[in-house]
Formats: C-alpha cells, sequence, structure tokens
C-alpha cells in the first residue's frame, strides 16, 4: 500500500507540473503578443510645405535712399514797387496763375496825372527848341552881319534845347514805369498762396510785406542730402548724364513722381557729414507741393547680371547669413551667403548661390539640413504669376 500511495503522489505532482507549465506557455505567448502588437511603429518621412523662389541673373539698380523736402522752382514774394490805395484784386488764393497774369490794381491816377505832365514839358521844350533851330538859320545866314559870338550862343541854346528834349524823354519813360507798376502782375506761372491784403488797403513800395507768395510747382525741385563719402559715385553718375530720382512718400511705399539729379551743392555740410543735392520733377499732376517731406532714390549705378534672391530667402544665423536651396532630391542644402546690395524686396548675392538654384522663400522655421520638402505652393504661386504677367 506504500508503494502504491507513492506513485499516485508523483502521478499528482507530474499532473499539477504539466498544467502548470501549459498554462506559463499560454500565458507567456499572449503577453508576448500583446507586447508585439503596442509596440509603435516607425513613423514615416514627411515632407515639409515650403514656398520656393528662383535665384535669379538680373540687371539690378543701386539706389541712395534719403530724406528730402520738396520745394517751388522759383518762389516770389509779390511786393508793390509803388505807394497807392488797391482799388483791384484779380486773383483767388490757391490759383494756378501764368506769366502776366494781373493780380492787384492800385489807383493809377496820381502816376497817369505824372505821365501827362512829363509828355506836355517835353511838348514845350519841343517847341523852343524848334524856335532856337530857327534862329540859328537865321544867325547862320546873315553871315558877316552876325557876330561869332550870336551864333554860338544860338547854337549851345540848340543844344541845350535838345539835352532838355532827351530828359523829357527820361521822364516820360519813368513816370509810364510808374503807371506799369500800378497793375501788379505775376512775375512766372505758379499757384497764388493765401494773400496778405484786401481791396481798399494801402500799400507801400518800402515795407516788407507782400500782397501774395507764388511758387512755381511745374517744375518743380527737391532739396535732399546724401552722405560725403557717396559724393564719388554721384559725381561719377552726374558726369554720365542726369541720374534717375525718385520721390517717394516718408513711409517709402507709394512712389509721388520721377525726376532727375539737377545739382551738387557747391560744399559738405562739416556739422553732418552730408552734401546736399537738388532734383527737379516736372509734376505735371501736382503729386508734389511745396514744403512737403519726402523719400528719394538716387541712381547711382546699375549691376550687369547680378545673382538676385528675395530678401524673404536670406536668414540670420550666428555665423552670418544664410539661405535653404532645394536640390534635386528636394531636400534642403544649407548655404552662406554674402549679400551686398539690397532694395524693393531683392537683394545681391555675391557668394553661396548660382541662377537657376532654387531658394526656400518661406516656411524655414520648420527645415533643417536634409530635410525633404514639397513645393506646391511655390508651384501654385509661380503658376499663379504667369498668369498675370509678374
Amino acid at each position: 500500500m506504500s508503494s502504491s500511495r507513492t506513485v499516485r503522489w508523483v502521478l499528482l505532482l507530474a499532473a499539477i507540473a504539466a498544467l502548470g507549465y501549459l498554462g506559463w506557455q499560454r500565458f507567456h505567448g499572449e503577453n508576448h503578443a500583446v507586447q508585439a502588437n503596442a509596440q509603435p511603429r516607425a513613423p514615416a518621412r514627411v515632407a515639409v510645405p515650403v514656398k520656393i523662389a528662383p535665384v535669379e541673373k538680373a540687371d539690378f539698380p543701386v539706389y541712395l535712399t534719403g530724406l528730402g523736402t520738396v520745394q517751388g522752382f522759383n518762389t516770389v514774394l509779390v511786393r508793390s514797387r509803388v505807394d497807392g490805395q488797391i482799388n483791384r484784386i484779380a486773383f483767388q488764393e490757391g490759383q494756378l496763375v501764368k506769366d502776366g497774369d494781373t493780380l492787384v490794381e492800385i489807383d493809377p491816377r496820381p502816376f497817369q496825372a505824372a505821365l501827362d505832365q512829363a509828355k506836355a514839358k517835353k511838348a514845350q521844350d519841343q517847341a523852343n527848341l524848334a524856335n532856337a533851330n530857327l534862329d540859328l538859320q537865321r544867325s547862320t545866314r546873315l553871315g558877316e552881319f552876325a557876330t561869332r559870338q550870336q551864333t554860338d550862343t544860338q547854337r549851345a541854346l540848340v543844344a541845350q534845347l535838345t539835352a532838355q528834349v532827351a530828359g523829357d524823354d527820361a521822364a516820360i519813360a519813368n513816370a509810364q514805369t510808374q503807371l506799369d507798376y500800378a497793375t501788379v502782375k505775376a512775375p512766372f506761372s505758379g499757384i497764388a498762396g493765401i494773400r496778405q491784403v484786401d481791396v481798399g488797403n494801402i500799400v507801400n513800395a518800402a515795407t516788407q510785406t507782400g500782397i501774395v507768395t507764388i511758387a512755381q510747382i511745374e517744375p518743380i525741385a527737391v532739396i535732399f542730402t546724401a552722405p560725403e563719402d557717396q559724393l564719388p559715385d554721384i559725381k561719377a553718375a552726374l558726369a554720365a548724364g542726369s541720374p534717375k530720382t525718385i520721390a517717394l512718400s516718408t513711409d517709402g511705399k507709394r512712389v509721388l513722381s520721377t525726376g532727375t539729379l539737377s545739382l551738387i551743392n557747391n560744399q559738405v555740410d562739416t556739422s553732418s557729414g552730408t552734401v546736399r543735392l537738388k532734383a527737379v520733377f516736372d509734376n505735371k499732376d501736382h503729386a508734389l507741393w511745396p514744403g512737403q517731406s519726402v523719400s528719394t532714390r538716387l541712381l547711382v549705378a546699375t549691376l550687369k547680371e547680378a545673382t538676385v534672391v528675395p530678401d524673404d530667402a536670406i536668414q540670420h544665423g550666428p555665423d552670418g547669413l544664410y539661405a535653404y536651396t532645394v536640390n534635386k532630391e528636394n531636400k534642403a542644402e544649407l548655404r552662406k551667403i554674402k549679400v551686398t546690395r539690397s532694395i524693393d524686396g531683392r537683394s545681391v548675392v555675391d557668394e553661396g548661390l548660382a541662377p537657376g538654384e532654387q531658394v526656400i522663400s518661406a516656411g524655414q522655421f520648420k527645415v533643417q539640413p536634409g530635410t525633404l520638402v514639397t513645393t506646391a505652393v511655390a508651384s501654385s504661386d509661380q503658376a499663379q504669376a504667369k498668369v498675370t504677367g509678374e
């Protein structure tokens, strides 16, 4: 009995061990499958959308920028040159007056009377001269019956009266001039300002108060400054012709007019290290107005076949300027570049890029060297540009 009991216990322990092994195997297999299914899969590489622009070869204008003030090409404070009372004002404030237009009429009667008096004096002297000439002719015909003294005295009287008539002519011219001054006329075409007199006012030639200010605005001038170290370039451009000058609004966003550089001032301002320049504009549309502040651009040179990229493609890093290009595999490449000129959203690159390459102009913050990119946005923009002709 003891041996059979031992056998039963051995069989029971073997069964328990077999069941435990099978349970462990099943649990371990399921857990391994769960863990295998729970492991994340490696993410697929996603292309970063960016906007690209071509690196172009183009002529690049070199402008000197500055600030200037518009002034009338000619400006005058019209004053009276005679004394008198104003009878009529013949212009409107703010009116465009032409050369020779009547502005003010001053009471002409005193000047007309002076003119008439001068003419009467001349007629009197001419009559005396005619009589003296007749006496001289009589004395000459008398021959030896007239003394030499009588003849010489008569000849001197004729000369004296002739001089008086010449003086009368000068007096008439002066009186006529004073009468003409009674009608005040515009010295040139321009815009009349606010008048400083009214009908009935007494004007005086000796006073500094004028009648009205006239500013010539067709053409018009802009006075602006440039650094003295740019003087050689400006002189070279002026020697080659009349450099193009652009007047813009003070924020630099709107072109007001285009003209040419007229002159360089004859000295440099030692206190500021700048030189004053004057540009002339036709100003047919009156976009420029005297006293207006403007931004200026002076064309001093044109770089032929320069490498040009948009400003948006240029990035600033701790080691200087750089840009991302897109290679044939649509991967981003970092290029260190050297920029020399920049204006109107475009820059000239001397080193680091070549014409024909594509640079990333938007979306750089998502890009690293070697990043896969897609240029779908840029392609649509380029297509739109082709449609609009830009």
